[in-house]
């Protein structure tokens, strides 16, 4: 029986991480809702997908609840649950979330419960991991799972048979069949997303798995209508958009993740007409907004083993700030964005819409409050931890000093 949340615990009234006074967020874009369609997100910072490797056959547990639930206590305006495998085979990991059935439907419920409980919008990604797939978690370390300890190394699929490096599985080239069968496994897990109530769905178009290794001619060597020119290696995952939205309601956001960059060329914002670039990733941005797509997740690289990646801080808001000016539709903001100031300058300088966190949150579950003080803006606390916020301003004040915020987040 799923557990509800009961409505003493909840902060949907002021939910966390929203300003005490909606005056402040006239001057910090940070904390100002961000609507799409029907849905309202409370302000601009999301948590991005990241893969947790702790579901048994593909299904949610009591580790997900309280491991998102933390980040929607904490205030984050969406969270973004990690990526759920359309099909078996779609899967990173066996360890990894899935949605290719109704039975994983009902731990996932009770993650969105617990995420809409706090005030929070629940999001998640959909994915397949194509050529990338049938591996071990990091923490255990590298290497290809054998079909003894779950995995499937003889299923693993891709554009064509060009595995990612030598200790990854050898991809066979999907079939038209297979092309089409994986269409319908995003929509399918779509619906489900929909009926789980899920608010804000994602596409996985990135960082080299499925779609990516379709988008890119540095691992898509066909030689149908799947591969060749931009068109055909854009079809399928144009195919795969169109068909979830056909499903997904319009009342609700779709958005997708792609690699803008895989740095063959080792100018980021350079081109690799034969492979993939930013210029590819512009046209290709303008093509979703014409199918429905309401923001374009703008990462970089994962798709060619090797490279040398520019990792320096917000060294991936410049794809974002690109294929929001030239392709006229939202982005979200990604890559080593670890402080409140750095996340309103982008904001502020117009370079993206919404602000994704992801390793950072890993490190520090309050990145929402920490980033208010680091702003000087008041924002509501959950109702669990205010009286903590209201014993250090007493503190404060006693002291003779002027009341300040707390300098440590639970």
């Amino acid at each position: 029986m799923p557990v509800s949340v009961p409505t003493r615990a909840s902060n949907t009234v002021k939910p966390p991480g929203t300003p005490v006074s909606p005056q402040d967020a006239k001057h910090v874009k940070l904390f100002q809702p961000f609507q799409q369609q029907s849905v309202t997100m409370h302000n601009r910072i999301g948590v991005s997908p990241m893969c947790m490797y702790s579901s048994v056959d593909g299904n949610y547990n009591n580790f997900h609840v309280s491991h998102y639930g933390s980040f929607a206590l904490k205030g984050a305006g969406l969270i973004i649950i990690e990526a759920a495998g359309v099909v078996p085979e779609g899967r990173i990991t066996p360890q990894c979330a899935g949605l290719w059935n109704d039975e994983q439907m009902e731990g996932l419920k009770q993650v969105v419960e617990v995420i809409k409980s706090q005030g929070a919008t629940p999001g998640i990604q959909i994915a397949h991991a194509g050529r990338k797939a049938s591996m071990c978690p990091p923490f255990k370390g590298d290497y290809l799972e054998t079909e003894e300890d779950g995995g499937w190394p003889n299923k693993v699929l891709g554009p064509s048979e060009l595995a990612f490096a030598d200790h990854y599985g050898q991809p066979q080239a999907m079939t038209k069949e297979q092309i089409k069968e994986a269409v319908q496994a995003f929509a399918d897990a779509a619906y489900r997303a929909d009926k789980a109530g899920i608010e804000v769905l994602e596409i996985h178009g990135a960082h080299g798995y499925l779609i990516s290794s379709f988008l890119s001619g540095n691992s898509n060597k066909r030689t149908d209508e799947y591969g060749g020119s931009f068109e055909n290696r854009a079809r399928f995952p144009l195919e795969v958009v169109q068909a979830v939205r056909n499903v997904w309601p319009s009342t609700k956001p779709l958005w997708i993740r792609i690699s803008c960059a895989e740095y063959v060329n080792p100018e980021p914002m350079g081109l690799d007409p034969n492979g993939w670039d930013i210029q590819q990733s512009i046209q290709l941005a303008e093509e979703f907004k014409k199918l429905g797509v309401d923001l374009v997740d703008c990462s970089s690289g994962g798709n060619i083993k090797g490279v040398k990646y520019p990792a320096s801080p917000m060294y991936q808001v410049q794809f974002a700030e690109a294929v929001r000016r030239e392709a006229g539709i939202a982005t979200a903001a990604v890559g080593l964005i670890v402080e409140g100031e750095e996340a309103e300058d982008i904001l502020e300088k117009e370079q993206a819409d919404f602000i994704l966190v992801g390793r950072e949150f890993l490190r520090d579950s309050a990145f929402v409050l920490a980033s208010a003080q680091n702003l000087s803006i008041d924002i509501n606390w959950p109702n669990q931890y205010s009286w903590a916020v209201k014993k250090a301003r007493r503190n404060n004040t006693r002291k003779g000093t002027e009341a300040e915020k707390p300098t440590t987040i639970p």
